[in-house]
C-alpha cells in the first residue's frame, strides 16, 4: 500500500484533528479512528455518530438536523505497522469478535495489539445478529473453522463495505484533513 487514498469519516461534527482518546473500545478492529473509502457509507455513519456517540455520551443535548462527512488523504509511511484483511475470512472474523468481546478466543486479542492500522470489511449493524449468534456458539464452538465459515456465509462478505481503523498517533499522522461536507439528516 503505497499510493495516496481518499478516506471518509461520518460524524456529528467537523473532525480536523482526530483524537484517539475520544474513540470507543469494543469495535471491530479495536479502539481507533474509523474511516472508509465509501463516501455513501460515511454518510450513513453520520446518524450513528449522532445517536451512539454524541447524545449517549452527552456531547450533544439534542439530536441535530445536520452532520458532516469529513474527507482525508491517507499517505502511508514506511514504518507504519499495518494489517489489511483482503477478505472477510476466518482470521478477519476472529479479529472482529476478539475486539468486540475480549477473551472470547484465547490469545486472539493480543495478536493485534501492535498494529497502528487495521483495515478490512466492516461488520455493520446488519451483521450484528450473525456476530452475536456466532459469539453465543449457535454455529458451534467459536474457535472452530466450521462455525466461523458458517457465520461468514451468513454475513454475505461480498456485500460488506471496508473500514480503516487508525489505532495510533503514528497512523493518524498519515492523514491529511481535506474537507467536511455538511449532511442533512432525513426526517429533519
Amino acid at each position: 500500500m503505497s499510493d495516496k487514498i481518499i478516506l471518509y469519516h461520518g460524524s456529528f461534527c467537523v473532525v480536523q484533528n482526530p483524537d484517539l482518546s475520544r474513540c470507543a473500545a469494543g469495535k471491530d478492529f479495536g479502539k481507533g479512528f474509523y474511516l472508509t473509502t465509501s463516501k455513501a457509507q460515511a454518510q450513513k455513519f453520520v446518524a450513528t455518530s449522532i445517536i451512539k456517540k454524541a447524545i449517549t455520551q452527552k456531547v450533544l443535548a439534542t439530536q441535530p438536523s445536520r452532520g458532516y462527512v469529513n474527507a482525508y488523504e491517507f499517505a502511508p509511511s514506511e514504518n507504519l505497522s499495518l494489517h489489511e484483511f483482503k477478505n472477510a475470512d476466518i482470521s478477519w472474523l476472529h479479529c472482529v469478535v476478539s475486539h468486540r468481546k475480549q477473551g472470547c478466543i484465547p490469545g486472539e486479542f493480543e495478536k493485534w495489539i501492535g498494529y497502528d492500522l487495521i483495515c478490512g470489511k466492516i461488520a455493520n449493524d446488519q451483521t450484528n445478529t450473525v456476530i452475536a449468534a456466532f459469539l453465543d456458539g449457535i454455529y458451534g464452538p467459536i474457535d472452530s473453522d466450521r462455525a466461523a465459515e458458517l457465520a461468514i456465509s451468513f454475513l454475505e462478505p461480498e456485500n460488506l463495505i471496508n473500514q480503516w481503523c487508525f489505532r495510533s498517533p503514528k497512523a493518524l499522522r498519515c492523514l491529511k484533513f481535506l474537507s467536511a461536507e455538511e449532511v442533512v439528516l432525513h426526517g429533519k
